[in-house]
């Protein structure tokens, strides 16, 4: 068996090397040879003209090896095969039985589609592919591409660039360390970190893996994505980005940092329209604005960003929850202005400040707009202030008034003034013993206090009209909470994990907002031609296996 195949593998070379066809000469104004210098070779001299297998050469002068098939061009060479490519160097080299051509000095290679120069190429006429070692460049009708290695692939016309790549035309740079671009579609395939720069406006786009259209201006990427925009970064798994449309679409663990206000937007899957100055988020959506040392999260099922950084709107809607180390919050929906630093929660809005729980019919927080801290808050229409008793937990601490407006210092809750209509009850424990001592019910026009840690320390009243301390025993007991009490304990989010946590009625979407179709053929076409790649990989590997 062994020596059938040995038999037949020597048979096919003997016909394969049979069927090689041989250089043949053309024309040339001298021909000699020099054994002594030039064994086996035939010199030819002025205006050398070869040919074979549908490619010639012209030179000044050639060292034809006949027997090896071999020759060595010098002086002005010319390759041309047939009408698709035309090749100019000062020397080059060629075999006529592996059809393989090396050539160096000011080399220029031209097709219908690109020019490339170099200092050294090769060229693979069997496979159609051509190759540069040291540095080449690469112009066609849309870019000009450098890279230090480079192979071009003449069928295809495709060019896989590594190391050190640039593609710059008049509006964009990008910079790679690997990549592959189509000449005839000027579509450029990311392997490797890469970043795309606008000339214009300096927007940046950096990803490790994606491609880009350099004649639409549309790129897709689908690892380590990164957009930098002018007051904004949106990183995500994988980002569509439409520069002249102005329209990002990102995907999956997305953070989208506004440098302006010091905030920062979380979620799964978000839209930005550059234009139009606006951006919203979906599915886990988080904002979170940094307040000294401390970080407010606010989530809800969507959130929207409108507006120039000065006047920029802060809208989120449905199931929103608040959470900051000492201040929390629930609500139907906010609505946030960076211009007034007031942010408005409606719809059943309740806030818990360490030991208190407070509602109203609406609330709003007030920032500095100069430091970014909060300042102020106010309880509008029906305002309600509980602290549950640590030790004697049936019993309340309550404070109810028309309005509540409060003061904040470095980010805690330090005063209150509850206006118009005010009352308050207050059940005092023995110092020693815990054990409920008396219980106090006080009615004024207004009440002052001062909180430390959560605790009220200091009370001040106005205009006060009735008031009387109890003995437990002979408190009423219908009068042991106001009218409108309503403790919610169990709603108050005690870990950023909680506020993401939806309540039994919520109306969540269940399915994520349907990608745009430009998205979609952006990422079936990344998903075609990285399939396509793979298999070309695998039969260059099962070659050199072979």
């Amino acid at each position: 068996m062994k020596k059938l195949f040995l038999l037949t593998f020597i048979l096919f070379s003997v016909v394969s090397f049979s069927q090689t066809k041989k250089i043949k000469i053309l024309s040339t104004e001298l021909s000699t040879a020099d054994e002594s210098k030039y064994p086996g070779a035939t010199i030819l001299i002025g205006k050398v003209k070869m040919s074979h297998e549908g490619a010639t050469l012209d030179c000044k002068r050639a060292l034809l090896y006949k027997d090896k098939n071999l020759f060595k061009a010098i002086g002005e060479v010319i390759i041309e095969q047939g009408d698709s490519i035309i090749q100019y160097s000062d020397f080059a080299t060629y075999n006529g039985n592996t059809k393989k051509a090396k050539s160096w000095g000011n080399v220029e290679i031209n097709d219908k589609e690109m020019t490339l120069k170099t200092d050294t190429l090769h060229f693979d006429r069997i496979n159609q592919v051509l190759y540069y070692p040291n540095g080449g460049t690469i112009r066609d009708t849309k870019n000009t591409l450098k890279s230090v290695k480079g192979t071009y692939l003449l069928r295809e016309k495709k060019f896989t660039a590594k190391t050190k790549v640039t593609v710059v035309n008049p509006e964009n740079h990008l910079e790679s360390n690997h990549l592959d671009y189509y000449t005839n579609t000027n579509l450029a395939y990311l392997y490797g970190p890469s970043t795309i720069t606008n000339l214009k406006d300096s927007t940046k786009v950096y990803s490790e893996r994606g491609f880009y259209d350099t004649n639409t201006d549309v790129s897709y990427f689908v690892k380590r994505a990164k957009l930098f925009l002018k007051e904004r970064t949106v990183s995500a798994d994988s980002l569509y980005y439409d520069k002249r449309n102005g329209f990002a679409s990102a995907t999956n663990n997305i953070k989208v940092v506004d440098t302006v206000q010091n905030m920062v937007a979380k979620g799964n899957y978000a839209e930005l329209y550059e234009l139009k100055d606006s951006l919203f988020i979906i599915d886990r959506a988080v904002a979170i604005s940094v307040f000294e040392k401390d970080s407010m999260h606010v989530a809800g099922d969507k959130i929207l960003l409108t507006g120039k950084p000065e006047k920029r709107i802060a809208r989120i809607f449905n199931n929103v929850k608040i959470f900051k180390s000492d201040l929390q919050g629930k609500c139907d929906s906010i609505h946030s202005s960076q211009e007034t630093g007031l942010t408005r929660m409606f719809k059943n809005p309740i806030l818990w400040s360490n030991k208190s729980q407070i509602t109203g019919d609406s609330i709003q927080l007030v920032s500095n707009k100069e430091t970014n801290k909060l300042d102020s808050l106010k309880v509008l229409q029906n305002g309600f202030m509980i602290q549950q008793d640590s030790v004697h937990t049936e019993n309340f601490n309550q404070i109810k008034g028309r309005n509540i407006y409060g003061k904040f210092e470095k980010g805690e809750l330090r005063t209150m003034l509850v206006k118009g209509n005010a009352e308050s009850l207050y059940y005092s424990n023995n110092e020693k013993t815990q054990e409920l001592e008396t219980i106090t019910k006080e009615i004024a026009s207004d009440i002052e206090f001062i909180l430390e840690d959560g605790e009220i320390i200091q009370t001040k009243y106005f205009k006060k009209s009735e008031g009387k301390t109890f003995p437990p025993s002979e408190f009423p007991s219908d009068e042991k909470k106001f009218k409108g009490f309503l403790w919610r304990g169990d709603e108050q989010p005690l870990t950023v994990e909680d506020i993401f946590i939806k309540d039994a009625t919520s109306t969540v979407p269940s399915k994520r907002k349907k990608q745009p179709d430009v998205v979609k053929e952006a990422k079936e076409m990344f998903i075609e031609e990285t399939s396509k790649n793979k298999k070309e990989q695998k039969k260059l590997n099962l070659k050199k296996i072979k």
